[in-house]
């Protein structure tokens, strides 16, 4: 009769909407080659960060920037500081213009999947897993790595970032890498 509606004292069940985001942090660099050196560092090291595109509000430093938590900045700065390779810049991601775009596009065109990274695209014969193309950049290196690549099974076909030194190498590798992920799903 004099019952208590307690049910407002219950703890509330988070929402996913109610999940706390995880603050995110890009770091600039100054040109491609310091954006590998420092993922593989990072890497090496047990960080989980990610190389993206930079946001269109960041206007310096190369094509690349490397996100990770927001929440290990000065540890993760003090490593890179002393591996030789710090940043030009660390932006936290408070907007939405600063938030780093997704290196990959991917393009299905019925017989054949395109996975593009950056400004690199592989294109590979879906049945078969031949690789029929390898275009795109700019980079002395891309006629060379189309040479070694383009009529090789997709898992057999050299390594990019092993037989190619230029951000198009880097990025083929990226796209290679997504390819073979896209294919084993």
């Amino acid at each position: 009769m004099f019952g208590l509606n307690l049910s407002f004292f219950k703890k509330k069940e988070n929402s996913p909407a109610q999940v706390p985001k995880k603050d995110l942090g890009i770091l600039v660099f100054e040109n491609t080659s310091e954006v590998i050196q420092a993922e593989n560092f990072l890497k090496s090291k047990g960080w989980q960060v990610r190389v993206m595109g930079p946001p269109p509000g960041i206007q310096s430093g190369c094509d690349l920037v490397i996100e990770f938590p927001l929440i290990e900045k000065l540890l993760l700065l003090r490593q890179l500081s002393q591996a030789g390779i710090p940043p030009l810049e660390m932006v936290p991601v408070t907007h939405p213009l600063l938030r780093p775009v997704d290196l990959f596009h991917t393009k299905d065109f019925g017989e054949y999947l395109m996975v593009r990274a950056a400004n690199m695209k592989l294109t590979i014969h879906k049945k078969t897993r031949r690789i029929v193309n390898v275009s795109g950049g700019g980079c002395p290196d891309v006629p060379f790595l189309a040479q070694k690549m383009v009529g090789q099974h997709l898992d057999e076909a050299p390594r990019p970032g092993k037989i190619g030194h230029t951000l198009c190498g880097y990025a083929l590798e990226i796209a290679h890498k997504e390819m073979i992920r896209q294919c084993s799903e």
